[in-house]
């Protein structure tokens, strides 16, 4: 009995080593060749592990890029949260959005690329549309309802002003990854004066 339990522990921890491996260099190689350059043999190619060993965690390609973007999503969306609760007024409650967002991708670039190369998709930015933006979008509106009930945010249409920080958000980032320096604490208080002071402010 013990011996069985040995060899079932020893197989849930080689499956999810396998599973490891292929999400870690299906990150890589989405990052690097985009959704649509990227094919399952691509990714098999930076493991150690045979092309049909793939099909036993996965379906295709684009279940393991589902995988990958739902998780970090959900981590971003996590730290968001957290951060909007701490803020005590409108202003930091704008700020901890763009410096959690700006940060986040900073510190994982692979991971802003890997989210960069679904856009586009089918003809579509699917990113700014798929269940987890969604969900992000719906987070935030309801974090501006309970500001508002506190008298933290002006009263205003709480989905127009989710859609309008997230909307930014994306913009912004843009520019931080692709342009020679990278300062998300700039660019976080750049966007809220932006955002709560306008262009004068800014």
């Amino acid at each position: 009995m013990r011996l069985e339990k040995c060899h079932r522990k020893s197989a849930d921890s080689k499956r999810a080593s396998n599973s490891d491996a292929i999400l870690h260099a299906a990150r890589a190689v989405f990052a690097e060749l985009g959704y649509g350059g990227a094919t399952v043999r691509d990714i098999i190619r930076r493991t150690d592990l045979a092309i049909g060993t793939f099909y036993n965690y996965f379906t295709d390609k684009e279940d393991v890029f589902e995988v990958l973007t739902r998780e970090s999503d959900e981590e971003l969306r996590a730290l968001l949260s957290a951060a909007r609760q701490e803020a005590d007024n409108f202003e930091q409650f704008i700020e901890a959005s763009y410096l959690t967002h700006f940060s986040y991708y900073t510190k994982n670039p692979e991971t802003y690329h890997l989210v960069r190369s679904n856009r586009g998709r089918d003809g579509g930015n699917i990113n700014m549309r798929g269940p987890q933006v969604t969900a992000g979008l719906a987070e935030m509106r309801q974090d501006i309802e309970r500001a508002m009930k506190l008298g933290m945010v002006p009263q205003n249409d709480a989905a127009l002003l989710a859609a309008a920080i997230s909307g930014v958000a994306f913009s912004i980032l843009d520019e931080i990854m692709q342009g020679d320096k990278i300062d998300p604490q700039g660019a976080a208080r750049f966007a809220t004066k932006l955002f709560t002071r306008g262009i004068d402010g800014a």
